[in-house]
């Protein structure tokens, strides 16, 4: 339960007496939600050379930069799907 206290206050600076308000379920999605924008911003700047060169130290950085892609992709088809034209009508305009 700390690990998810932790990250609100820290992060979203939201004080013990706000966090003892809140709903747990809307706690666990602020959280989840704030693990989604860590993830996505992770690598912000960053290319496949300069994750190469830093795999050579910590090769740990290979997989998170992996799910950071997956993340990144899924998101982006999400994006895609909500651009497509609906109708026929749509895709004359």
């Amino acid at each position: 339960m700390v690990l998810l206290y932790i990250p609100l206050m820290k992060e979203l600076n939201v004080d013990w007496n706000t966090i003892k308000q809140i709903p747990r379920t809307e706690l666990q999605a602020l959280a989840t939600g704030l693990r989604e924008y860590s993830l996505m911003h992770a690598f912000d700047g960053y290319n496949d050379r300069d994750i190469s060169e830093m795999a050579k130290n910590k090769p740990e950085v290979r997989a998170q930069y992996a799910a950071y892609k997956e993340q990144k992709q899924k998101y982006e088809n999400i994006l895609d799907l909500e651009k497509r034209p609906k109708t026929l009508g749509e895709l004359f305009k």
